[in-house]
């Protein structure tokens, strides 16, 4: 089984007096993690699949005394796929206040069903972890770093999900399932997805731009939805971990971009399952997109999971002089130009080196990518 970075972070904040929740898209490893955390304590451990009907009904109107009926004994509750449960931000703040001595760990696939309903009743009561698709860093370690990087050109069309990594060979009809699947599953379920003929749409589109500017009026035109409609869209498919968004970098000079947004895919895989184009890199037009989509959304995994508490963004001025990737942090800036080949100048906007004097810079290409995430 592949090490998850997060593994430790977790086990290191047991029994600490507050709940655990684990949020993060569907088959991203989640319940094989706890799976690993529960077997590893045994007797103490109670584990409850809120899929099952009657673990559902146990919680309905949840009283403190109900609840220590259920997990009796036992030091430790994980609860997996918690956000079918209707009333589980109120079940878990009782079990927070009256049996802190017990470890409670939630898990839910559906992220933002998970967070709206236990913000505001464990506020002060959680430690909060998101697991992603496979890091860069979780697979080279596993199996070395030189057999990762020869794996670069898979995982830029295949992705990291550990589905697709479990089946080398069937990863295109992998794909096409956790896609249709988990994508489609959980957003359209939701009351705000009115035309869920037009998500796909919108999903579709996205993927075209990865590594664009995205205006929600143009894209709004182009799928038949008004612009507040695809920002709601996309928010949600934000909060389920499918796309985050890049804003526009701006603080000196008038001609910058200063309300400008680009919009990634956590995994490669899943964008190219959307648009059904898993042909290999020879010859692809967007062999660019794909690696800019690729480190943009392996580098936020790795600052996410080594607590990198600093801005990203990308920089752009009207003039169309740009930098792909921007970080800023204790008062530094770093930017950084993707390139995929390893033999591309490295050319940094004059413009932007004369705003930002004091600015690191860097290249980074297919031959020294793995400093940028490792």
């Amino acid at each position: 089984m592949i090490q998850r970075i997060i593994e430790e972070q977790i086990s290191a904040r047991l029994f600490k007096g507050k709940v655990i929740t684990l949020i993060g898209a569907r088959q991203t490893g989640k319940t094989t993690l706890l799976k690993k955390i529960f077997h590893a304590q045994g007797d103490n451990a109670l584990w409850l699949n809120a899929d099952e009907y009657d673990i559902k009904e146990r919680f309905k109107n949840p009283t403190s005394t109900s609840l220590k009926a259920l997990i009796g004994n036992k030091k430790i509750a994980i609860l997996d796929e918690a956000h079918q449960i209707p009333e589980i931000g109120l079940a878990l703040k009782l079990l927070a206040d009256t049996y802190p001595e017990i470890q409670v760990i939630a898990t839910g696939s559906s992220a933002f069903e998970l967070q709206n309903k236990t913000q505001e009743p464990l506020t002060g009561r959680k430690f909060e972890f998101h697991l992603f698709p496979l890091a860069y860093r979780e697979l080279a370690n596993h199996s070395q770093e030189m057999m990762e990087q020869r794996l670069l050109n898979h995982r830029l069309v295949f992705g990291s999900y550990p589905e697709v990594i479990n089946n080398q060979g069937n990863e295109i009809e992998v794909l096409k399932l956790l896609a249709d699947s988990f994508l489609y599953r959980d957003l359209l379920m939701l009351e705000n997805i009115k035309k869920p003929e037009k998500l796909v749409k919108l999903l579709q589109a996205l993927a075209y731009q990865i590594g664009q500017e995205v205006s929600y009026n143009e894209v709004g035109n182009t799928i038949g939805l008004d612009s507040k409609t695809v920002e709601t869209y996309i928010q949600l498919l934000e909060k389920s971990f499918v796309v985050f968004r890049l804003p526009s970098f701006s603080r000196n000079l008038r001609n910058e971009l200063k309300a400008s947004k680009k919009i990634y895919f956590y995994d490669n895989g899943i964008r190219n399952a959307l648009i059904a184009s898993f042909q290999l890199l020879e010859g692809r037009q967007d062999i660019g997109a794909l690696w800019e989509n690729y480190l943009v959304s392996e580098r936020r995994k790795k600052n996410y999971y080594q607590r990198f508490y600093g801005n990203s963004y990308f920089w752009r001025t009207k003039e169309k002089q740009e930098i792909d990737y921007l970080e800023e942090a204790d008062g530094g800036l770093k930017a950084y130009e993707f390139k995929w080949k390893e033999k591309a100048k490295h050319r940094i906007s004059k413009t932007f080196c004369n705003a930002y004097p004091n600015s690191e810079t860097a290249l980074i290409h297919s031959g020294n990518y793995d400093s940028f995430l490792h």
